[in-house]
C-alpha cells in the first residue's frame, strides 16, 4: 500500500535531494539576517518537511547563512485561509499551500482550476509559461510572490456509487472544500447539493456516509485513504490539481538582489523536480486502485454533458473569480495559440 500522509508530500518529496548544494555543510559561523517563517500542513518528520529542510540547507549554502527558512508543520498555524492571514498580519512570512489558498491570496488565479478547461500536462505547462508573468502580478498586487508552483495529479471523479453521467450525481452526496468555490459551482450547476466540508473532515465524511463523492487525484485519494471508502473512479479527469508557495512581497524585497535569485532558483528546482515525480506517482497510484478493485468508470458515452456543465461553470464563474480576458487567455494558451499572450 502506498504510504502518504499529506496530499502535496509527493509534490516535493526527494526532489530537493536533486538540488544543487542541498547536502552541503551549512556555515557554523553565519547567523542569518533574514528567516522566513513558512507554514505547512505537513506533519513534522514527514518525506515533505525533511525536504524542505534539505531545500533549506540548499538555500543557507547558496547565501552564505544569510537567508534560512524556519518551518512550523503539521497545520500547527491552522488551515490555509489561516495561513493566509497570518502571512498578511506579518505572523508568517511564507506558506505552501493548494489551489484553494493560492485562490485566496489572487482569486483569479482559480482559472487554472476551471473544470474541463486544463485537463492535461502540456496544456498547464503552456499556460503557466505564456502567463506566469501575468499570475505573477496579481500577486504582488496583493502583497505576495509566488515561489514556485506545484502539483497533485489529474483531479477526476470518484464515488462510493455507481455514476456515469452528471445527472447521476444529482442522487449522490458530493464533497465540496469549505473554501473552494470552483467545484461548488460544478456541483450546482449538476443540479446536486455539494456537502462543504474541510480536508481533514472528508475520511470520516465518508465512512458516516455524510459524503459519498469526491473530487481528486488516484495520488490525493490514496493519500487521505479516501480510496478505502471508494468504489468507483472516473476515467477521464477535468482538471488537474495544482499548489504552490507564496511570500510576503515587502520580505523578499528586503533581501539582497542575490539572495531573492538564489530563494527562487532552488524553490523552483525543487518544484520542477517534483513535478517529475507528482505525475509518475499519480499515474501510479492510478494503476494501484484499479489493481485493489476500484471500478473505472468510463464517462465518454455522455462527454457532451460534462462538457456542458463545464462550460456552464465556466461562465458563470468568469466575473466572480475570473475575468472574461483571462479566461479567453488560458483557453488561447491551452490551444496552442501563445501569441501575444
Amino acid at each position: 500500500m502506498i504510504k502518504i500522509k499529506n496530499i502535496f508530500v509527493m509534490l516535493l518529496a526527494a526532489s530537493a535531494f536533486l538540488l544543487p548544494g542541498a547536502v552541503a555543510t551549512e556555515r557554523a559561523d553565519a547567523a542569518p539576517q533574514t528567516v522566513i517563517r513558512f507554514a505547512s500542513l505537513a506533519p513534522a518528520g514527514s518525506a515533505f518537511m525533511k525536504v524542505m529542510k534539505a531545500w533549506n540547507r540548499s538555500l543557507k549554502e547558496g547565501t552564505e547563512g544569510r537567508v534560512e527558512l524556519r518551518f512550523y508543520s503539521g497545520g500547527s498555524q491552522g488551515d490555509e485561509r489561516d495561513f493566509v492571514r497570518k502571512v498578511r498580519a506579518g505572523q508568517m512570512d511564507a506558506a505552501g499551500v493548494t489551489t484553494t489558498g493560492l485562490g485566496m491570496v489572487a482569486r483569479p488565479v482559480l482559472v487554472l482550476a476551471a473544470p474541463g478547461l486544463i485537463t492535461e500536462y502540456d496544456q498547464l505547462e503552456r499556460t503557466r509559461t505564456a502567463l506566469d508573468d501575468r499570475f505573477a502580478e496579481l500577486f504582488e498586487n496583493n502583497g505576495f510572490v509566488v515561489l514556485n508552483w506545484g502539483e497533485a495529479g489529474k483531479n477526476r471523479i470518484f464515488s462510493s456509487d455507481e455514476f456515469a453521467k452528471p445527472e447521476d450525481l444529482k442522487s449522490l452526496r458530493p464533497w465540496a472544500w469549505k473554501d473552494d468555490p470552483v467545484f461548488a459551482e460544478y456541483i450546482s450547476v449538476i443540479g446536486a447539493n455539494p456537502v462543504r466540508l474541510g480536508a481533514p473532515e472528508v475520511y470520516g465524511g465518508l465512512q458516516t456516509r455524510m459524503v459519498d463523492t469526491v473530487p481528486a487525484s488516484a495520488l490525493a485519494a490514496v493519500a487521505m485513504q479516501w480510496y478505502t471508502r471508494l468504489n468507483f473512479m472516473a476515467k477521464q479527469n477535468f482538471g488537474i490539481i495544482i499548489g504552490g508557495s507564496f511570500m510576503e512581497k515587502e520580505k523578499f524585497y528586503a533581501m539582497s538582489e542575490h539572495d531573492q535569485e538564489v530563494l527562487l532558483d532552488t524553490a523552483r528546482r525543487a518544484a520542477k523536480a517534483s513535478e517529475t515525480l507528482a505525475r509518475r506517482d499519480d499515474a501510479r497510484a492510478y494503476e494501484s486502485l484499479v489493481k485493489r478493485g476500484i471500478t473505472v468508470v468510463d464517462t465518454s458515452a455522455h462527454k457532451a454533458a460534462w462538457d456542458a456543465v463545464a462550460a456552464q461553470t465556466r461562465k458563470n464563474l468568469t466575473g466572480r473569480l475570473y475575468s472574461k480576458s483571462l479566461l479567453e487567455a488560458v483557453e488561447k494558451a491551452v490551444a496552442g495559440d501563445t501569441a501575444g499572450l
